[in-house]
């Protein structure tokens, strides 16, 4: 007999599923679901981020959306510390918590905690986004693989602010930031907790990649149908937002924020046809590389157990394997 959870974490690379599964989990449960996800934090932000409609809303109680602005930020520490509350006051309400979400930087913060960081260093803060500035983040990522290969790997070539903050460490102290990352994980045999109460973790991978990234073309599409392109120019009107804070660097964000720089640098306000088909490719390249550190994250947790999202009774054995564990 499987022992009962206290709370059940749904992860997975984007559009593996999660919301489906969560959902359905729903109508089966009394449940409450906590987002793990760093985009959907943001208000505003919800065509491109896959936001839940209104109508789910409605259906079970959501927590972690639309609490930050999008010219503000929001940490791994910030989420662990919200999600261990939120844990708490959904089991006093008679209730079982979801977490779901893709961002596995939290449920790393969650799971394992945070050590102690180096202090900012605006100094060299500055003088990395001077070099940003001559030569691209991609450079000065390049530069991050050769100093901290570890760091890097986890890291696109554009984020530019996750690529300073490592490389500030690494000149500040001398030490690559993956060695104040090396508390050791739980066994794969040791139950994951959260603030002390037991809990498991369900990961949803494909067996194969062109599945997931048929997935991922078809969600940007619909994005992009939705309104995408609109929902970026009313956060650019706002004259307050810029291209390298956290809310603007998520996929999808930067990639319309870039082809709409490139239009109004002819004196347009939307895109051509060109500009949007090529929109449509360097937004779904992102999506998967995004889907790729997803699951190398996924693979460093040991006690997660996996289910195929691609395999044809996905849904019924991933939903199976979760009512088998809460009460």
């Amino acid at each position: 007999m499987n022992a009962r959870a206290s709370w059940l974490a749904i992860a997975g690379p984007t559009a593996s599923g999660k919301t489906a599964l969560a959902l359905a989990l729903a109508q089966r449960r009394p449940v409450e679901i906590v987002s793990v996800d760093s985009a959907l934090v943001y208000r505003g932000m919800d065509i491109g981020t896959a936001k839940p409609t209104a109508e789910e809303r409605a259906a079970v109680p959501h927590h972690l959306l639309d609490i930050r602005d999008p010219s503000g930020s929001y940490s791994a520490a910030d989420f662990a510390r919200d999600a261990e509350r939120l844990v708490d006051e959904i089991h006093q309400r008679g209730a079982l918590p979801l977490l779901v979400g893709g961002t596995l930087l939290y449920f790393k913060a969650l799971f394992e905690g945070l050590d102690d960081m180096p202090a900012a260093q605006p100094a060299l803060r500055a003088e990395l986004e001077t070099q940003a500035q001559a030569l691209g983040w991609p450079a000065l990522h390049a530069e991050l693989a050769r100093v901290d290969p570890a760091t890097a790997a986890r890291l696109a070539p554009h984020d530019g602010q996750r690529i300073g903050r490592a490389l500030e460490v690494y000149r500040a102290t001398g030490q690559p930031l993956s060695s104040f990352h090396r508390r050791v994980p739980a066994a794969p045999d040791q139950a994951l907790q959260i603030a002390g109460q037991p809990g498991a973790l369900l990961s949803l991978e494909p067996t194969q990649r062109a599945w997931l990234h048929e997935r991922i073309a078809q969600r940007f599409d619909a994005m992009l149908d939705q309104g995408l392109i609109g929902e970026v120019q009313r956060l650019r009107a706002r004259g307050d937002l810029t291209p390298d804070l956290p809310a603007m660097r998520c996929v999808g964000y930067r990639q319309t924020w870039e082809a709409l720089d490139h239009a109004a640098a002819d004196g347009r306000t939307d895109l051509n046809n060109a500009e949007r088909q090529h929109l449509r490719n360097t937004g779904i390249f992102a999506t998967r590389q995004l889907a790729k550190r997803q699951l190398t994250w996924l693979r460093a947790m040991p006690q997660r157990h996996v289910v195929a999202c691609d395999a044809p009774d996905a849904a019924p054995v991933a939903l199976q394997w979760a009512l088998e564990r809460l009460p």
